[in-house]
């Protein structure tokens, strides 16, 4: 599913304009990435949570030429599917 379809799943399922789905689809995921880029948690009981998470600076190997280089340490978006949504997607 893409942002499209989904725009379109949510205006069909609260009954909104495509318009008004698009703008609550955006102002979620705005709210979302301001309270990550923060360092917060973003929790939704039943659906799941999402997390930053600090990766830490490691070796690996460049597969073309086989040398080895460093890879930087950098932060990551996780996410954790709730126990209902786990449930249902069984």
């Amino acid at each position: 599913m893409n942002k499209a379809e989904l725009i379109d799943a949510i205006a069909s399922g609260a009954g909104l304009t495509k318009a008004d789905a698009k703008k609550s689809l955006d102002a979620f995921i705005g709210a979302t990435t301001k309270a990550l880029k923060k360092g917060d948690r973003v929790a939704l009981v039943g659906f799941g949570s999402f997390s930053v998470s600090k990766r830490e600076a490691r070796k690996g190997r460049n597969p073309q030429s086989g040398r080895e280089i460093t890879i930087p340490a950098k932060k990551v978006v996780k996410f954790k599917a709730g126990a209902d949504l786990a449930k249902m997607v069984k």
